[in-house]
Formats: structure tokens, C-alpha cells, sequence
């Protein structure tokens, strides 16, 4: 590839700053009993280590659930499985059964943010990189500068590097995941988006839009032809892939269930703590978990959730495209984030990786919900004292999206893609003229602040 320097750089950008954020404070740091979610990775590490497989998930003197409980799928206890044996040449002292818990140690601390910085580079980051060189539609520089500013996207980093996670392996799968598919080698799409399920359960979210794309190939192609074929096809490689995941939790129906109970934990109720999905929103005006029995509460949950992805997706079955496929993964993971079931402020992750693949095409609209979406989880942050980190990642970012797409630019409601959701609303809805204008004054470099006030009197 031509420019493979800049490239390059842009990649060693993208690594420095990772790790000048893995030099900060992460999740739970110096907080007993039970610190946080470095503390919940390494015990994984202790539990898949020291026990048998079938001991994994189920409750007992050696593994107390209530002490971040493995609750994640096999992929990821496979991970921490592979992290524990380098550990254990390293230090055995950092996975010991039981007097471990709670160890802090800078070179832990080092060790633990080398296995995030090693999954990047092996997953995500090859995967980013890969999926902005096949971009046809738009310029070599054009390219380089979507892959800077996908991988200075802050709300990965801070969690990931500061807070302490693995994200960075599911959505590099799923984006392994949506490279294939977009491009045809749809099995091994299918396979690398398998991959990503069963490391983290919250990429179904995701789930709906590759099943209907792949559907809608198979129905292009004929039932009773290549696209029945292609379907077989398509069916044999998830079932292996689950069945090989799942093989050593399928030996016994309880171990199976077990798995699923903790995956799914729909005893915690609608939601947790404050986030900003409707039902923690719906609730500051009526309190749904005091009022509605627990089944209720996932029945509507499901019906809000199914509904407003529902139109999306027929859609993208009827009309496969890659561009559709892209646009209706931002559309369904919103759906979930917004409706459904036990949501966390961290899963605006999953709404935000589609968002970065459409930055090229609507980037005044993608920065501001990539900035917004870092911003959400300001709480989180704030908890493990990641604010100057958060700060300047943010700045960083939109300085890239700003020189590199001319966000303030791109504003009509062609470039917003805005203009059918707009011919639909004022169908229903004939005054409505000011969003899209807002939008274009607010942004407009040559305006006054004058001739804005003065322009946004006259939407009236």
C-alpha cells in the first residue's frame, strides 16, 4: 500500500497513547474488599488456573460467585486461562489460590496492561487498519486519517487502558466479523462475529444485523440455488464454532445451564445504578421496578427492544448492502443500549464501533456521538480518577475528526443523511424544519453569532 509510513505512523500514535493512558489509575486501585474490574480480570485468571473446567462457573469454598463470579462467555475464560500461565512463569505469587486476592503490585500492573496493549495489536488494531484499506470510496489520506482517528477514539482507550478491560477483543472480532461479510468471505465473517459472541455476550447486539444481511445474500442469491447453498454453509460454520467454544461446558445439562444463568443474570432487575438508557431515564418519573412484577419488566424490555429494531432490519434483509449493514449495526445496537435488559454505562462501546466505520460518511454527526458517548461514562471515570486522561483523549480525538473530515463542513441534510428521516417526520409533522437548520447554523463557519440568533428567530 502506498504511504505504508504514514500508516504506520498513525499506528504508533494510536499505541502511545494507549499506553501514556495505561500509566494512570485503573478500576478499584487500593479499594477493599472488592476493588474492581482489574481485580475481577486477574481473579479470572486465579479461578482458570487453580480449578477444574467444571468448576468454572458454579459456586463453592474455592470460587465464591459473589466475588466477581466468572460472567463472561468461554472465549474469555480461555483468555484468562492463556494470561494465567504466563503469570505463573512470571509470578506465581499473582494467581495463587485465595491469597491473591486483592494484589497490587507495579509490575503487575505492568504485566496486566501488556495483555490489553498485546490483544490490541494482535486483534483490533490489525482489524481497524484492514478494514479502512479496502475502502474504495475514498482517498489513500482519507483512509490513513479514518484509521488515526478510529483508534484515537477515547471511550475505548479510557476503558480499556484505564479503567481496565478486554473490549478490545470482542469488537475486534466483530469488526474481523464486518470486513468479511462486507467483503464476501462471509464464512469466515460469520466465524471471527462467532468469536466475538462467545467472548462477550453484549455483541448480540450486533447479532441481528448480521443475520439479516447474510439472510438477504442467501435470498439474492435464490433458495433453491447458490443462496441455499451459501446458507448451509453459513449454519455448519456457527454451529462449529459454538460447539467448539461450548465443548467442555456441554458434557452435563447443568453445567450448560449454569453457564447461562450467570451470561444472562436477569435476577438484577431492569437496570443498575445510573445509566443512560430510558428505563433508568423512565424511572425518575415512575419507579417500573417497584411497580412491575420482575417477568413483566423483561417482557417489555424484549417487546421495546425487538420493535425498534424491527424496521431496520426487515429493511437490510429485503436490501442487503454493506452500507446498510453498517448503518443498521449503529441502529440496532442503540436499540439494545436504549431498551433493553441489565444495561452498563461501558456498553455505549458497542454502539460506538458501528459509528466509527461510518465517520467517513456522516462525521459531523459520528464525532459528535463518539465525543458524547466518552462523556457518558464521565462517572465511571471520574470514579477511577481518569479525568485528566479523558480530558485530553477528548481533545485529541476531535482535533483528528476536525482536520481530518471537516466536520462543520458536511452539514446538509444529504451529508447528515437526515433528508428521508426528515421528508418522513414533516410528512407527520409539517413545522418540524428546525433540527436539520439548527444543525447547519450552529455549524456554519461563516455565519456571525448574529446572523445565527437572527436566522434561528425566523425558524418560528
Amino acid at each position: 500500500m502506498e504511504k505504508w509510513y504514514l500508516m504506520t505512523a498513525v499506528v504508533l500514535i494510536g499505541l502511545t497513547v494507549r499506553w501514556t493512558v495505561s500509566l494512570n489509575s485503573y478500576s478499584g486501585a487500593g479499594k477493599p474488599p472488592m476493588f474492581g474490574d482489574y481485580e475481577a480480570q486477574r481473579h479470572w485468571q486465579e479461578i482458570t488456573f487453580n480449578l477444574p473446567i467444571k468448576q468454572w462457573y458454579f459456586n463453592s469454598s474455592d470460587n465464591n460467585l459473589q466475588y466477581w463470579g466468572l460472567d463472561y462467555p468461554p472465549l474469555t475464560a480461555y483468555h484468562s486461562l492463556l494470561c494465567a500461565y504466563v503469570a505463573e512463569f512470571i509470578n506465581p505469587d499473582w494467581i495463587a489460590l485465595h491469597t491473591s486476592r486483592g494484589y497490587e503490585s507495579q509490575a503487575h500492573k505492568l504485566f496486566m496492561r501488556t495483555t490489553v496493549l498485546i490483544a490490541d495489536l494482535l486483534i483490533y488494531i490489525p482489524a481497524v487498519v484492514l478494514y479502512c484499506c479496502c475502502l474504495k470510496e475514498i482517498s489513500i489520506k482519507k483512509r490513513i486519517a479514518k484509521v488515526l482517528c478510529i483508534l484515537l477514539y477515547p471511550g475505548l482507550i479510557l476503558i480499556d487502558y484505564g479503567h481496565f478491560q478486554y473490549n478490545s477483543v470482542s469488537l475486534g472480532f466483530a469488526l474481523w466479523g464486518v470486513l468479511g461479510v462486507c467483503y464476501d468471505w462471509d464464512l469466515l465473517g460469520s466465524l471471527a462475529f462467532c468469536l466475538a459472541i462467545n467472548y462477550k455476550q453484549m455483541e448480540l447486539y450486533h447479532s441481528l444485523p448480521f443475520f439479516c444481511f447474510l439472510l438477504g445474500k442467501c435470498f439474492k442469491k435464490g433458495l433453491k440455488g447458490k443462496g441455499f447453498v451459501l446458507l448451509i454453509k453459513l449454519a455448519c460454520t456457527v454451529v462449529a464454532a459454538f460447539l467448539l467454544c461450548w465443548m467442555p461446558f456441554f458434557t452435563e445439562r447443568e453445567q450448560t445451564l449454569q453457564v447461562l444463568r450467570r451470561l444472562f443474570p436477569v435476577d438484577r432487575g431492569l437496570f443498575e445504578d445510573k445509566v443512560a438508557n430510558v428505563w433508568c431515564s423512565f424511572s425518575v418519573f415512575l419507579k417500573i421496578k417497584d411497580i412491575l412484577p420482575h417477568h413483566i419488566q423483561i417482557i417489555i424490555s424484549f417487546c421495546f427492544t425487538f420493535l425498534s429494531l424491527l424496521p431496520a432490519c426487515i429493511k437490510l434483509t429485503l436490501h442487503p448492502s454493506p452500507k446498510g449493514f453498517k448503518f443498521t449495526l449503529v441502529s440496532c445496537a442503540l436499540s439494545f443500549f436504549l431498551f433493553s435488559f441489565q444495561v452498563h454505562e461501558k456498553s455505549i462501546l458497542l454502539v460506538s464501533l458501528p459509528v466509527c466505520l461510518v465517520l467517513s460518511e456522516i462525521p459531523f454527526m459520528s464525532t459528535w456521538f463518539l465525543l458524547v458517548s466518552t462523556f457518558s461514562m464521565l462517572p465511571l471515570l471520574l470514579k477511577d480518577e481518569l479525568l485528566m486522561p479523558s480530558v485530553v483523549t477528548m481533545m485529541a480525538f476531535f482535533i483528528a475528526c476536525a482536520t481530518s473530515f471537516s466536520i462543520f463542513e458536511k452539514t446538509s441534510e444529504e451529508e447528515l443523511q437526515l433528508k428521508s428521516f426528515s421528508i418522513s417526520v414533516r410528512k407527520y409533522f409539517p413545522c418540524f424544519t428546525f433540527l436539520p437548520r439548527i444543525i447547519l447554523h450552529l455549524s456554519s463557519k461563516q455565519d456571525s453569532p448574529s446572523q445565527v440568533i437572527v436566522s434561528m428567530t425566523t425558524l418560528t
